[in-house]
Parts: structure tokens; C-alpha cells; sequence
């Protein structure tokens, strides 16, 4: 099964949390972080939301910030994915 966003929803999922410091410090799971950097899965088709033209910027493999309590999750086939609208996208990571 796949999923497939409807109108400028955007499918995401968070990037694991690194597993040693910048220092070589290798961190147990309890001292691991949840990074807020995720990976665009996939991406709807955008068009008319709301009354006004919507033009999707974000493209899948980018990685991208995002607000901590933003989107919905769902777990699919293992899995867990967030799915948001594009504008609640904060940055993209370059």
C-alpha cells in the first residue's frame, strides 16, 4: 500500500537521531534527541486549496524543518509517517 497526499499535503519521515556526539560520544537511546530534520517522502498535487492556487515547491528526497507538535502520524506498514500541508514546512535543510 502506498500513500498518496491530496492537495499541497506533503508525506514526511523523521530522520533518525545521530548515534555519537560531534565529540565520538556514543549516546544510549535514552540520550538521543528527536531531530525535527525530515525527508519528503512524497508530494501531492498542490493546484486549488482554499480559494487560492497552490504551487508545490518541496520535491521528494529534500530534507526539511519542521514545528514539533505539526501534522499527523501514521504508521503504514511498519512505518511512521507525518503528513502535512506544505506551508506548515518551517526550512529546508540545503
Amino acid at each position: 500500500m502506498k500513500l498518496k497526499p491530496l492537495a499541497d499535503r506533503v508525506v514526511l519521515k523523521q530522520i533518525e537521531a545521530e548515534e555519537k556526539t560531534q565529540g565520538g560520544i556514543i549516546l544510549t537511546s535514552a540520550g538521543k534527541e528527536k531531530p525535527e530534520i525530515y525527508e519528503v517522502v512524497v508530494v501531492g498535487p498542490g493546484g486549488l486549496v482554499d480559494g487560492e492556487e497552490v504551487k508545490m515547491e518541496l520535491v521528494p528526497g529534500q530534507r526539511v524543518i519542521m514545528g514539533k507538535y505539526t501534522g499527523t502520524n501514521v504508521k503504514l506498514e511498519g512505518e511512521t509517517y507525518t503528513i502535512v500541508r506544505q506551508s506548515d514546512v518551517l526550512a529546508v535543510v540545503e
